[in-house]
């Protein structure tokens, strides 16, 4: 039996209705910006796998880090114990995060770094003695698949059948210059119904969303008006967080920092699954008490896993370095140019960037998860490019470490694709 007729037997995959499945691929190993198959065909990742391997595949320093952290200290209970990775990583982030973050508390993936963000607000007020008990969150929002995530999330497509059990959860639009002293109307109104503990955003970038962008500018007024209302601040920062637009964090964007963030994905460079989210003092504060009830009671089994905590701490070493930093200006650059090559398109009907991310709209309209975006993802993979169309939406982020000659390899792919795709798919 062949390992895809294995996988066929045994496996349940992420996002798939298995009816609909399209053909699968075995990759066997993964270097650089590069995944290789069993054919040994390889695939520039457009994409850092779901924009975890930031620094590439199998970076020789974040692989030293894990071997040298294996053969100490494996794994130990986080409750009751620390180690040295766990407070060194912790040291680390307090160090690079936006302003007024005190407290790190590790978890296990993005969904539970923001399923605590919301516990937090929540408890926050309860521990306050404060009736607040409703979140408030962006249409389209993405924060994750567990209940407390999937409550704040706006994409129905994933979460219809579990929405008669969410928490209280009301939604504005993303901010424009044209809704500004709308949307704070709005915010207005729904605090006085219902006063909300916690706004959860995704600052700049709404990935799930096919990588909707709005303004640091208008975001910031939004924030402030929260803020002056005692509404504790969840920012999302599991994909833009470590680098990706343009500064370590998006919220350093903004002049109106976070109360709470959260943290997954680059956080260990795509080597092991981890998460964390982080709080102000203030935040901490209120569950540190006589009162054992008004602590936070949530852990997870790995919890500050040893080779987690290691592997973090090389991957802030790597973004913070010169080479890096200078990779992520030049990537910038480079979308920039490429996309005054592509903005004026027939089959092109906008193109937005934040940082290193590049979203191309194309002129056509179909279904999200429909065959024909199935037959673009095929295209690329075709020709050796790894990128996953969300909806009629063409993204690139891709590896810092990315070349420019690879980079110009997926921009060449992407115009042939604009040129011919309707005769190619």
């Amino acid at each position: 039996m062949s390992l895809i007729e294995k996988d066929h037997k045994y496996i349940w995959h992420p996002l798939t209705q298995h009816q609909h499945e399209q053909p699968i691929l075995p990759i066997k190993s993964a270097q650089g910006v590069y995944l290789e198959d069993v054919n040994g065909k390889k695939y520039i990742d457009g994409i850092s796998s779901w924009y975890t391997a930031v620094y590439g595949h199998c970076h020789p320093k974040i692989v030293e880090a894990i071997q040298q952290q294996v053969q100490q200290l494996d794994q130990v209970v986080f409750a009751g114990f620390t180690h040295q990775p766990a407070v060194g990583l912790a040291e680390k982030l307090i160090a690079i995060l936006p302003e007024g973050q005190s407290k790190v508390f590790f978890n296990d993936n993005g969904s539970t770094a923001t399923e605590i963000g919301i516990k937090m607000a929540l408890q926050y007020h309860f521990n306050l003695g404060n009736k607040r008990t409703t979140m408030l969150a962006f249409e389209n929002g993405f924060h994750g698949d567990t209940f407390g995530a999937m409550s704040v999330s706006g994409l129905s497509v994933y979460n219809g059948a579990f929405e008669q059990h969410f928490i209280d959860v009301k939604r504005i639009p993303v901010p424009t210059d044209e809704n500004i002293d709308e949307i704070k109307q709005q915010i207005e109104h729904i605090h006085q119904e219902t006063p909300i503990a916690g706004f959860i955003y995704e600052p700049l970038v709404q990935g799930a969303a096919a990588m909707q962008m709005h303004k640091a500018e208008h975001l910031d007024k939004i924030l402030a008006f929260c803020k002056a209302k005692e509404m504790v601040l969840i920012a999302d920062e599991v994909m833009t967080g470590f680098g990706k637009t343009g500064k370590n964090f998006a919220s350093d964007h903004m002049m109106t920092k976070p109360d709470v963030i959260c943290l997954s994905k680059a956080l260990t460079a795509g080597m092991l699954p981890m998460g964390a989210t982080t709080c102000s003092q203030q935040i901490f504060e209120a569950f540190y008490d006589q009162d054992i009830a008004k602590g936070l009671f949530h852990g997870h089994t790995y919890t500050a896993n040893p080779l987690a905590c290691k592997v973090a701490s090389a991957a802030i070493d790597l973004l913070l370095s010169d080479e890096i930093q200078q990779n992520i200006q030049a990537i910038i650059g480079w979308h920039q140019a490429f996309a005054k090559t592509i903005e004026h398109h027939k089959n092109v009907k906008s193109v937005r960037q934040t940082g290193i991310i590049l979203a191309i709209d194309l002129a056509t309209e179909f279904s999200r998860y429909g065959n024909f975006r199935n037959k673009i993802y095929h295209f690329f993979l075709d020709k050796g490019i790894y990128l996953r169309p969300l909806g009629n939406t063409i993204y690139i982020l891709a590896p810092y470490v990315i070349k420019s000659s690879e980079m110009l390899d997926i921009y060449n792919v992407i115009e042939k694709f604009l040129n011919n795709y309707l005769e190619d798919i």
